[in-house]
């Protein structure tokens, strides 16, 4: 039976959008061994999941888990973290849109929704939970594979620029780090100048007013700061405001 027309959010592929990804179509059935890949199937009606597990296996996919409600649905994904997941729509427990929410939420893998219903409102919530893709009942391979393929490159191009995007604040981070730690240094340096100019002028003016040689003048100011842990910048400042507030006093009787 032929799905209805209707007019689809752009974020999900209609059947002929889906035909036409097919093409050419991928040899599913000699897929390398080490690279099959690995399906959920959800689905509460037995008969449609048996249909539906010996599609895919003939297609040289490997289903690893099968539900019949979403709870079962959303276990099975976080245990064996298959490629993709079939997700039929409506399931006893906890429905398919739902469990599909918690499985996109968790990024464990992409989800492809099974639907008799062609509704838009239905293809939103499908789509806003996460969905990578819908094929209504009944299933063809036309259909569903292209949907599985296109799901999976959609899950794999996000994750990407997930990844890119998680590098790039990492660097943004050690470049900020960095930048932070030659800040800090700069800072230092600065502090250090600020403190020899100082150690200088005052080691000037103990050579001028108290007839300390110049080697004298620096070994006193070092010694008193570390025999009374006063800050040589701070001992400097308090001998250039003793000496050359005299000085200035004396340049002013004059």
């Amino acid at each position: 039976m032929a799905a209805e027309k209707t007019t689809e959010p752009d974020e999900v592929l209609t059947d002929e959008e889906l035909q036409a990804a097919a093409a050419p179509e991928p040899d599913f059935a000699n897929n390398n061994e080490a690279h099959k890949r690995t399906v959920v199937v959800a689905e509460d009606e037995s008969v449609n999941r048996m249909d539906l597990v010996a599609m895919l296996e003939d297609n040289g996919y490997e289903v690893v888990g099968e539900a019949a409600n979403g709870e079962e649905a959303v276990e099975l994904t976080r245990t064996f973290r298959p490629s993709v997941v079939c997700m039929d729509v409506k399931m006893p427990r906890m429905d398919g849109i739902e469990a599909a929410g918690i499985i996109c939420d968790e990024n464990i893998a992409p989800v492809v929704m099974l639907t008799a219903f062609s509704q838009s409102d239905l293809v939103k919530k499908a789509t806003g939970a996460g969905a990578m893709a819908y094929v209504t009942k009944p299933y063809e391979e036309s259909k569903l594979l292209p949907a599985l393929e296109v799901a999976m490159g959609r899950f794999a191009e996000i994750n990407d620029l997930l990844d890119n995007v998680e590098r790039s604040e990492s660097k943004l981070q050690e470049t900020e780090e960095q930048l932070k730690k030659a800040e800090e240094q700069l800072k230092k340096a600065e502090e250090t100048l600020e403190e020899r100019k100082l150690v200088d002028r005052a080691k000037g003016l103990l050579m001028d007013k108290a007839d300390f040689s110049e080697q004298g003048a620096f070994r006193w100011i070092q010694k008193t700061s570390m025999d009374q842990r006063i800050p040589k910048k701070r001992l400097a400042m308090a001998i250039i405001a003793k000496y050359g507030e005299q000085k200035s006093e004396a340049e002013d009787e004059r």
